[in-house]
């Protein structure tokens, strides 16, 4: 299908016997460890890696699918190249952003309707407004990076949230964060309140918790 199409007609279904391998990151199935899985958008056979997106296809009453990695960019509108440069932010080690941050600290994180955990939350200050996650402070790789321009801040918590926390939300993603106290979380807030509109903090240093 044409990229225009993806989503609107159902697609021609590879069939599994068709391959051998993924039909995106080229690696061999197997019966355990990689078994397959089709793209509902595109008809493509792949792994369970690469098929961990869903997007609302038209076809199927605009309801959530599994879909490739390829699919579900074209669908939501991110280009290849954004892809690229979010696989290159991911590296980033997180020492090297932490010492050359704006504010860094632990923070509890939740995401949908998962449990609270714990992350590192790092705004480097040559990137001053994203928010990087790490899983710890010496980790190489981030788990995730939330680009703050354009959010909302919600920080009135809930009954349900934990004592310290707010919200950033855009459209249908919602972040939730909750610091140990209240006075992390301002700091926080100061910084965050800048960054989604499009300023640049000043150094938060002693925001900093080591």
């Amino acid at each position: 299908l044409q990229n225009a199409e993806l989503g609107k007609r159902a697609p021609r279904w590879i069939r599994d016997n068709e391959v051998t391998m993924c039909m995106k990151c080229k690696e061999p199935f197997n019966a355990l460890t990689r078994r397959r899985h089709h793209c509902r958008a595109c008809g493509h056979v792949v792994c369970w890696k690469c098929s961990d997106y869903k997007a609302h296809l038209e076809y199927d009453g605009n309801k959530l699918n599994k879909v490739c990695k390829d699919c579900y960019h074209v669908i939501i509108g991110c280009t290849d190249s954004e892809e690229k440069k979010r696989k290159g932010i991911l590296e980033i080690e997180s020492a090297e952003v932490s010492g050359n941050s704006v504010i860094c600290s632990f923070l509890q994180y939740m995401e949908k309707s998962k449990p609270w955990q714990k992350a590192w939350c790092v705004i480097p200050k040559q990137e001053a407004l994203v928010l990087y996650m790490y899983g710890a402070p010496q980790d190489v790789k981030a788990l995730a990076t939330i680009p703050l321009l354009g959010y909302t801040v919600d920080d009135t918590p809930r009954s349900a949230d934990l004592p310290h926390s707010f919200k950033l939300t855009q459209s249908k993603s919602v972040h939730s964060f909750a610091a140990d106290n209240e006075e992390l979380k301002q700091k926080w807030l100061k910084v965050i309140h800048l960054a989604v509109k499009g300023e640049t903090p000043e150094c938060q240093n002693e925001g900093q918790v080591n």
